[in-house]
């Protein structure tokens, strides 16, 4: 009974971070959704609110970063593994949204797709595609 508990929260939590996904463009203030899907290194950057588009990719990075380390207490079990994972998600967050406000304050067509890069993992969970690999093959020892 434990395990089937176990596959429905992890089927639940990865859910939740599919719709957010889907929803994307109702939920959040993102000028570059539209703009990323367009041949965009040929195009200029497009008008922004700096303060909307900055508090809507924080919203969602903590948004994915909260499933994010629920997955991983599900699936682990370990309350280091959530402080550590925590840790590297604040200072992630630190260094990528330093780098996202350098980009979206001084647009340059030649770093769109370093911009396009770090825009990803902010609005994106792939901190955690990075992080369950690496706690699982930590725990096996190998």
């Amino acid at each position: 009974m434990k395990t089937y508990r176990k596959y429905l929260w992890l089927f639940i939590l990865f859910m939740l971070l599919a719709l957010i996904r889907w929803f994307e463009g109702e939920l959040f203030y993102d000028p570059y959704l539209s703009f990323f899907h367009n041949d965009y290194l040929y195009m200029d950057s497009p008008r922004r609110e700096i303060f909307k588009l900055c508090a809507f990719t924080s919203f969602r990075y903590f948004l994915n970063s909260v499933i994010s380390i629920a997955i991983l207490h599900v699936f682990f079990k370990d309350l280091s593994i959530v402080k550590f994972s925590a840790l590297i998600y604040v200072f992630s967050y630190i260094i990528l949204l330093s780098l996202f406000l350098f980009f979206v304050l001084d647009p340059k067509q030649e770093n769109y797709y370093i911009f396009f890069n770090i825009r990803r993992f902010l609005i994106q969970p792939l901190l955690l595609l990075l992080l369950l690999p690496a706690f699982y093959y930590h725990r096996k020892g190998l």
